[in-house]
């Protein structure tokens, strides 16, 4: 893959590559600290040994080579990130392409509620609704089309909303007196997690929620 600078620090644009890769594969990102307490290609061979003579999960793994790899007194820090692949039943996925109209944010809080009846999923309905409403609006206000909506059912209720822009929204805190402001921080507080993904043509603001019937 092509070199970048390291996360957080600034320097050119990454590089964009796209792999393809099986379901069930696992992905396991690391700094350099992972391996400081080899020579050479020592480190990159016992992690590769490692890898593929374990089948465990993610992070029972990503805690065996932290254990093994890492000496008791790193004199640098070290960092490893194990993911595992795997596909969605697309009936888990519904997507839909709204216009670039005030009048859609109902027509994707209206969906969003017939989806999640369909799901069986009523109990997420009104912070879902609300988490909708907030990005589409957004979306509309602030961005470009296309703007799209996507739901997401797996161990949480995740939002889409991608448009044509590359500008990713702040957070801010509104005053008192304001009228609006608030729709990004109501967003972070109804979520798990949240954040921005940049696309080769605008971007996607996505939210997971927490299952209420997990919680």
């Amino acid at each position: 893959l092509p070199a970048g600078p390291p996360l957080g620090r600034p320097g050119p644009p990454f590089t964009k590559t796209t792999l393809r890769l099986p379901e069930g594969c696992r992905l396991t990102l690391y700094t350099p600290g992972l391996l400081q307490a080899f020579a050479g290609d020592d480190g990159r061979l016992e992690l590769e040994h490692l890898l593929s003579a374990s089948h465990e999960s993610p992070q029972n793994l990503c805690l065996r080579l932290t254990e093994t790899l890492v000496p008791a007194d790193p004199p640098c820090d070290a960092a490893v990130l194990v993911a595992r692949t795997g596909s969605l039943d697309p009936t888990s996925v519904a997507t839909w392409v709204l216009p670039a109209d005030p009048a859609a944010v109902a027509t994707a809080r209206s969906l969003t509620a017939r989806q999640l009846s369909a799901w069986s999923m009523d109990d997420e309905l009104f912070s879902a609704e609300l988490i909708v409403s907030e990005l589409v609006t957004n979306a509309i206000r602030h961005a470009k089309p296309p703007v799209t909506l996507r739901l997401i059912r797996d161990r949480t209720l995740s939002v889409e909303v991608s448009d044509g822009s590359s500008a990713a929204p702040y957070l801010r805190h509104a005053r008192t007196t304001d009228e609006g402001g608030r729709g990004l921080l109501l967003v972070s507080q109804l979520a798990q997690r949240w954040g921005t993904r940049h696309e080769d043509r605008g971007k996607t603001i996505w939210v997971e929620e927490p299952l209420a019937s997990v919680a």
